[in-house]
């Protein structure tokens, strides 16, 4: 009998605990959604804007000797090489200007391919880590990243990363994920010393041929990413009070091979 009601007891501990988490958690996304509308709100002042129908040359440069970027009347293509597991194949886009303090990035995102593999990352505040060679300017050593070797990036530049439209390596599972690092990593030997949490799965967004607005709001206390459209709104966050605080850097664009997206009316503002 007393095994009986110790079990009973346990089992309403579990039910109980995982309901104060949902309403924890529900209770968080409710201050976060209000946060960022705050955020929003903001007297923003733009500082960039390409509307990717133009000669993306005058307002960006590019790392990857396989990558293609094209204008078109519906926005910039931007497309890693066509080679797996060829480091050449990688591509970023940076932006030629720089960005300090609290920064608001918004596109129109399109998908165009349709493989479930692989990652697209945007880079926020990008600088080097400020031993030579990798100095703060990261124009300065552009011929060291002419093959795009991702270690080059989380190893020795300041930044914030974030995946999205990102999945497995080793299936072809239409599971994406979105999540948040911080570069560069701390420890060698793990690449988990940059991730911030919380990681977000299987969101069904991010699917090809779709067009989603993307709205991206960092401070040093937080980090916001928006994903919307007529049909779906979703609003990630991650709390930065634990993370190292950014002061400046560019904004990047990141493909792995293979990945290839439409970017439209990319506005950041100050």
């Amino acid at each position: 009998m007393k095994t009986k009601f110790f079990l009973r007891i346990i089992i309403i501990v579990i039910i109980c605990g995982g309901l104060l988490e949902v309403n924890a958690q529900k209770t968080d996304s409710k201050v976060y959604n209000a946060k960022f509308k705050k955020l929003l709100k903001r007297n923003w002042k733009q500082k960039f804007f390409d509307s990717g129908t133009v000669d993306w040359r005058k307002k960006w440069f590019l790392d990857g000797e396989r990558a293609v970027v094209k204008n078109t009347q519906s926005g910039m293509i931007f497309a890693g090489g066509p080679i797996v597991r060829d480091n050449a194949s990688h591509a970023v886009l940076w932006t030629k200007d720089i960005f300090d303090g609290d920064v608001k990035i918004e596109f129109d995102f399109t998908r165009l391919d349709t493989i479930n593999r692989w990652v697209n990352i945007i880079y926020i505040q990008a600088a080097g880590k400020g031993q030579k060679p990798y100095v703060k300017d990261i124009s300065k050593w552009s011929d060291l990243r002419q093959i795009p070797y991702m270690r080059t990036y989380f190893n020795n530049m300041d930044l914030l990363h974030i995946s999205y439209a990102a999945f497995n390596n080793t299936d072809d599972k239409p599971d994406d994920y979105v999540r948040a690092r911080r570069y560069p990593r701390l420890s060698k030997k793990s690449f988990g010393t940059t991730n911030i949490p919380p990681d977000s799965f299987k969101t069904g967004l991010f699917l090809p041929g779709v067009k989603y607005h993307f709205t991206f709001i960092k401070t040093d206390k937080d980090l916001f990413f928006e994903v919307k459209n007529a049909d779906v709104h979703r609003l990630f966050h991650w709390p930065l009070k634990n993370v190292k605080a950014l002061k400046a850097g560019r904004i990047g664009i990141r493909h792995m091979w293979t990945r290839c997206s439409r970017y439209q009316n990319i506005s950041i503002s100050n």
